[in-house]
């Protein structure tokens, strides 16, 4: 929900409407006319209503301001839901050895994702009407770990059996490899959302307008900055990896069957792969659509999600759990 939620957010322009951070205190909305006055005096001091919305009433400015407000309140319940039962088991004495150093990390994540975001969000109320697409990368990326890495603790949790056949070390090295792929897809993902990449070149696919190569990747001198930082080379990094990155996964799924290895888990990765692609196009050339904007994003999470279930399934190794 979370991740979804961000997406409509950002996709919204929603994410710069609130201008303040109080964390303990800030979980009920303006609740008066005056306090609706107060917040958005404060919101057109910002680059983002003296630059772009400065036609907006203050009712146009509530519906922006409820995403940013929804998004931030789903943090706060996240903490709590997963707070209350750690401190609950942890009481108790029914967490597993070896379990609590994880679960503390976790918890700690999830204080740094909310400062993230904070940080992300200050970027655009300085100068430019627009947050640093290198901080959104960062926090959509925080998001995404901290998903993998609990998916990842409740997989160990369960009870598990070895693949038999014993997994290949190559199919093991070709799913790290898959892994590799998918992450920098996901952050030129990230970078091209930040930018608004995704607002150009929405006529041809693979070509970018009549050329393979946009005539503006040598705005940006050295030429790699280009990568980074060029609306149109970020998409084009992006088309590519996203491209590449289906290529090695959809391998990967043959190379499961080549050697008598595959289950679901490939099947669905598999074609999950595929949706992605199609999901990425079709935002693309419908001009980022706000509902095939945000089953991309949701997309990506299934794809990574079920790239750790296939990688638990090839390295999992039985281990007895104890409490204590």
């Amino acid at each position: 929900m979370m991740v979804i939620v961000g997406a409509i957010t950002r996709l919204t322009e929603s994410g710069l409407s609130m201008v303040e951070w109080r964390p303990l205190i800030g979980f009920m909305p303006p609740l008066n006319e005056a306090e609706w006055t107060r917040v958005f005096d404060l919101y057109k001091q910002t680059p983002e209503f003296q630059k772009v919305n400065f036609w907006m009433g203050i009712e146009d400015f509530k519906k922006i301001f409820f995403w940013e407000w929804f998004h931030r309140v789903l943090g706060r319940l996240i903490g709590l839901a997963y707070g209350l039962p750690l401190l609950w088991f942890w009481l108790r004495g029914t967490i597993p050895q070896g379990f609590k150093p994880r679960l503390i990390g976790f918890l700690i994540l999830g204080g740094l994702q909310g400062c993230m975001g904070w940080y992300m969000v200050k970027s655009g109320l300085v100068d430019e009407p627009s947050v640093s697409h290198y901080r959104l990368a960062a926090h959509l990326g925080l998001a995404f770990l901290i998903f993998s890495l609990l998916l990842k603790t409740a997989l160990d949790l369960m009870p598990q059996k070895q693949t038999s056949p014993a997994p290949s070390p190559a199919l093991k090295k070709h799913a790290w490899i898959a892994l590799f792929f998918l992450i920098l897809t996901i952050f030129w993902g990230a970078y091209t959302a930040g930018l608004d990449a995704g607002l150009i070149y929405n006529d041809t696919f693979p070509k970018m307008g009549e050329t393979w190569l946009p005539y503006e990747m040598n705005l940006y001198q050295p030429y790699f900055v280009n990568f980074f930082e060029n609306h149109a080379g970020v998409q084009f990094i992006h088309r590519w990896l996203a491209m590449l990155t289906t290529v090695v996964i959809v391998s990967f799924s043959v190379h499961a069957h080549i050697r008598k290895q595959a289950a679901w888990q490939t099947h669905a990765l598999a074609g999950c792969v595929i949706v992605q692609l199609i999901l990425g196009i079709a935002t693309l050339m419908s001009q980022v659509d706000l509902t095939l904007a945000v089953l991309h994003q949701a997309n990506a999470l299934i794809l990574l999600g079920l790239l750790v279930v296939n990688l638990q399934r090839l390295t999992f190794t039985p281990t007895k759990v104890k409490t204590g």
